[in-house]
């Protein structure tokens, strides 16, 4: 699951719920603290990943006519360039090492900015912090089937990419997650 920076805020506030309903782990600056580092964290995250893809695009548009000629799957080449460039930017590419990763840098800044505690393993607190991003992607799997298809059955039709799209899918995926209890 590719994760888009406008959900990051939500998946900040799921591990913020989910730390809180933890009985082990105790908030000392409350939960929109937990929230609003793990926000700061994830967003620090996904803007290094913007920037690589940028980076990949413009090696790929400085090389279109050699891709053209060679007749290169530009998707295929895009993903390689990028699996290349990843350790340059720090961005893990496989999902699950880079949850886990994100959950230990999360956990650190929580427990040395003193805005959670807890007096059990690292581990078992960074393991919830890993679930929910796992269930997250689950959710978020899920939602986005179901506001792509709700878009398709609307009477007015909607082109992907243009502003109208992205505010009906943005209303419609908030409704949603509002449904679930997510937010």
């Amino acid at each position: 699951m590719r994760l888009r920076p406008q959900q990051s805020g939500y998946l900040a506030r799921k591990i913020a719920i989910d730390l809180a309903n933890a009985p082990f782990v105790k908030f000392l600056k409350g939960i929109d603290a937990v929230a609003e580092a793990t926000k700061k964290i994830i967003d620090e995250n996904l803007e290094r990943e913007e920037a690589l893809d940028k980076k990949v695009k413009e090696i790929i548009e400085q090389n279109y006519d050699e891709i053209e000629f060679q007749l290169a799957n530009e998707r295929q080449l895009f993903f390689m360039i990028k699996k290349k460039l990843a350790p340059e930017y720090n961005i893990i590419m496989n999902y699950d090492d880079r949850f886990s990763d994100l959950s230990h840098q999360i956990l650190d800044e929580l427990w040395q900015e003193y805005i959670i505690d807890f007096q059990v393993s690292d581990n078992q607190v960074k393991n919830i912090i890993f679930k929910a991003f796992k269930e997250f992607a689950k959710i978020y799997d899920e939602i986005d089937d179901i506001v792509y298809s709700k878009i398709r059955n609307m009477e007015k039709e909607y082109i992907p990419g243009s502003p109208d799209y992205d505010l009906i899918y943005q209303r419609l995926y908030e409704e949603e997650l509002r449904r679930r209890g997510v937010i």
